[in-house]
């Protein structure tokens, strides 16, 4: 019987290569030859805390060639063997009233934080048949609500690994957050998501994108300018919020975009002053366990909306692709790192800047 390596996380940071069967495809189904799978920051954190004691094939962010289609998954779904694809993480119901909304991120199906039998690709118990339910794997096992893109022509697996981010960017700055024309723009963190709203932001004809970070992001600062950050702020060398109030007139901007992944309270109220007088927009990423003395005065009195960003849509996908295929911008200087199935545990720690150095974005080759 055929069998398929995957690199399982069988307790916190640590990982076991395991062998799975090969599973019988139903005519519903489909079978999904890995490429790339990517590794971003969430992945550090699962990696480190896992949310489930049972043993997970990680790998959220998957782009592969589908392997082997029955009849009515190829009817459904439109594809055919050979094709070039990418798996978003969520598996829906297609049923409840956010499927029905377009919003199946949302879908209990697939919400693992109150469902503990939901299927998601790279936090589904790895017990769960058919087993193959994350990307660092060889092969991804496609059921029939699989959420399945078109890869463009002309772009390659490993570009076309920045997907998931570049598809939160659009999903965060364009719907949540509003940016738009002559918007000014401040973003925190020049990791992944920082520097996919960047791109996002310029693309939408913003008028001033800022982005900040701290002494040891100087080479993602580079980056960011090279995607058309306007300004970067190294936090740690100077005022930040002075230096915003300089490059806005005083103003300050109209919309923050938050990627610090609730890197402390600092971030949130920098924030806070950064937005105009009156009526901006934040939008925040991390998870914060605690916050003290939150601002909810000064946030009042501004008339500031929050927004939480939570994954992304489908058509923030679809548009994530054609940005990616579109070449405008260097993305290629944000998927820096290859790394085998062998190698996952450096991968996850390097993106976590506790392994190989430089590392923004890691591209995980299943087959090498």
């Amino acid at each position: 019987m055929e069998s398929v390596l995957a690199a399982v996380r069988v307790a916190p940071s640590k990982t076991e290569i395991r062998e799975f069967p090969m599973p019988d495809i139903p005519h519903d189904s489909a079978l999904l030859k890995m490429e790339v799978a990517g590794i971003c920051g969430t992945d550090v954190k699962m990696y480190r805390e896992p949310p489930f004691s049972a043993p997970v094939v990680m790998g959220h962010e998957n782009i592969g060639y589908i392997a082997r289609a029955g009849s009515e998954f190829s009817k459904r779904q439109g594809f055919k063997e050979g094709d070039l694809v990418f798996l978003e993480h969520y598996v829906s119901c297609g049923q409840c009233e956010w499927c029905h909304r377009g919003q199946y991120r949302h879908c209990e199906n697939t919400d693992w934080r109150y469902n503990p039998s939901a299927i998601r690709y790279g936090y589904t118990a790895a017990d769960v048949p058919p087993h193959l339910w994350g990307g660092f794997a060889q092969f991804v096992y496609l059921p029939w609500n699989a959420v399945v893109h078109a890869v463009p022509k002309g772009v390659t697996p490993e570009l076309a690994g920045l997907a998931t981010p570049m598809s939160n960017g659009i999903e965060w700055a364009l719907f949540d957050g509003g940016v738009g024309y002559g918007s000014t723009v401040l973003i925190q963190g020049p990791g992944q998501q920082g520097l996919s709203q960047t791109v996002v932001s310029k693309q939408a004809g913003a008028s001033l994108v800022i982005v900040t970070g701290t002494s040891r992001d100087g080479a993602r600062m580079e980056v960011a300018k090279a995607l058309g950050a306007d300004y970067v702020i190294d936090v740690e060398k100077e005022d930040p919020l002075a230096r915003i109030k300089e490059l806005t007139g005083g103003k300050g901007v109209d919309v923050v975009l938050d990627c610090t992944s609730g890197a402390g309270t600092f971030p949130i109220l920098l924030g806070v002053e950064a937005l105009k007088r009156r009526g901006g927009t934040m939008v925040i990423q991390g998870e914060m366990t605690e916050f003290p003395n939150f601002p909810i005065g000064r946030i009042t009195a501004k008339a500031i909306t929050i927004k939480s960003a939570r994954g992304h849509s489908f058509q923030a996908c679809e548009l994530a692709l054609q940005q990616l295929a579109s070449k405008r911008f260097p993305l290629e200087r944000v998927t820096t790192h290859k790394f085998g199935l062998k190698d996952v545990d450096l991968a996850i720690r390097s993106v976590g800047g506790q392994g190989v150095p430089g590392v923004i974005h890691a591209s995980l080759m299943p087959w090498e």
